[in-house]
């Protein structure tokens, strides 16, 4: 990206449209938890109700409109929120209008076991545009693309400002060293990926679990508004997992809660990557389905993608079919865990089974009934679109540690 001068923006220097650091990580800490609370709260509502006056957000919030006045000066000075139109009204003052800043933008990616999408979102959730590039073994390679194809985005958009970057991982990372701690797919473990890359880019760097990012994704920017007790579940290469209890996102003692994927539910089977036998993983997962598909045309050659695959059960395709039923089923012998581990009264589904959810969510409706511990059975649902899941996932890791965000209550 060709650079361009050092500015002053609200008392904050950016160079080349970044935003410092220090001040991402200094501009919060002062704030009581009472008033982190009204913030989230104004937030939300501004960000669901855009366009919104200041006058509204107190009605709707209950707060004193000197109190909603005091965070929303604040929510502009740091360039969250922008004052828009003036409303003409019968009498009294007219309220200016307050949405998202539009031009502070983010830098997500999402790494799989062979590719990363990289995307530039807005503050809304909105993909604005997006790439891809191959990932390789080498780490320090591997981040090296990411940087480059990073770069490339950023010179499609002069004169922007640039938040940070999220980043949506197969795997867990610790939350105290920020390095990946566990990824069966993936050989970059321990590797300084958030390093590396706030080095390339000169950006703050966040770190997420995909699991994790997608339920983050879906409290930031979806509609779970009520929903205390919550599981979503990943179908792709492997098999993942995140929950919220009492409102709050599980993470366990480092952030490596929610393998789900390698606990056993069988004494046989493949060999995961993880080391073990009879993982969830090796039953439920895409590459699964594959398996079942040579198993069932008898066959070791010619492999098809997953998404060849759902195009032939589509299509009516017998093998593809019982394939794609032995995977559902285990998926659903599967869910005992999760029903009998967490209660939930949500179950979110994301990844490359939703496409064919019509023929494949009653055969896991049907095997969770027969396997329920015990309680009223949680509702089933789905993400349909899996990739800009796990991207507005890292972009939501990214707003909630710059921004504070806890909010899981119901809001209106």
């Amino acid at each position: 990206m060709a650079p361009r001068n050092v500015s002053e923006v609200n008392g904050h220097r950016s160079k080349n449209g970044i935003r410092s650091n220090e001040w991402v990580r200094k501009r919060t800490p002062g704030m009581s938890p009472i008033r982190d609370s009204n913030r989230d709260l104004v937030l939300e509502l501004l960000r669901r109700n855009q366009p919104i006056s200041r006058v509204e957000i107190a009605r709707r919030s209950g707060l004193q409109r000197s109190t909603v006045s005091s965070i929303v000066d604040g929510l502009i000075e740091e360039q969250w929120v922008r004052e828009g139109s003036v409303v003409k009204t019968e009498r009294g003052r007219r309220p200016t209008m307050l949405t998202m800043n539009e031009d502070l933008l983010l830098l997500v990616v999402d790494i799989r076991p062979t590719k990363a999408i990289l995307a530039v979102v807005d503050l809304n959730g909105r993909f604005l545009d997006r790439a891809m590039v191959p990932i390789i073994a080498d780490p320090k390679q591997g981040v090296s693309l990411i940087a480059e194809g990073m770069r490339n985005l950023q010179s499609h958009f002069p004169g922007k400002t640039w938040e940070g970057v999220g980043i949506s991982l197969p795997g867990r990372v610790n939350k105290i060293t920020q390095k990946l701690a566990w990824a069966p797919n993936l050989p970059w473990v321990g590797f300084d990926i958030r390093g590396t890359l706030q080095k390339a880019l000169r950006m703050q760097v966040e770190l997420e679990n995909a699991a994790n990012a997608c339920l983050l994704s879906e409290m930031w920017f979806g509609h779970m508004e009520g929903i205390q007790n919550a599981v979503l579940i990943t179908i792709s290469e492997g098999v993942g997992a995140a929950a919220i209890v009492n409102g709050q996102l599980m993470e366990g003692a480092e952030g490596l809660a929610g393998e789900l994927g390698h606990v056993p539910v069988s004494d046989s089977g493949p060999r995961c990557a993880c080391g073990q036998v009879g993982c969830w993983e090796m039953f439920a997962s895409s590459r699964a389905v594959l398996r079942y598909l040579q198993e069932e045309r008898k066959s070791k050659s010619g492999a098809p993608t997953i998404q060849e695959l759902l195009n032939l059960e589509a299509s009516g395709d017998k093998a593809a079919r019982a394939a794609l039923n032995r995977q559902a089923e285990w998926i659903g012998r599967g869910l005992r865990i999760v029903t009998a581990g967490f209660n939930p009264e949500l179950i979110l589904f994301v990844g490359d089974i939703t496409l064919r959810w019509d023929d494949v969510g009653p055969i896991i409706n049907a095997e969770l009934t027969k396997r329920l511990v015990g309680g009223a059975q949680p509702r089933i649902a789905i993400l349909s679109d899996g990739e800009a899941a796990r991207l507005r996932g890292a972009a939501a890791v990214l707003l909630q540690r710059h921004i504070t965000f806890k909010r899981t209550s119901p809001i209106r």
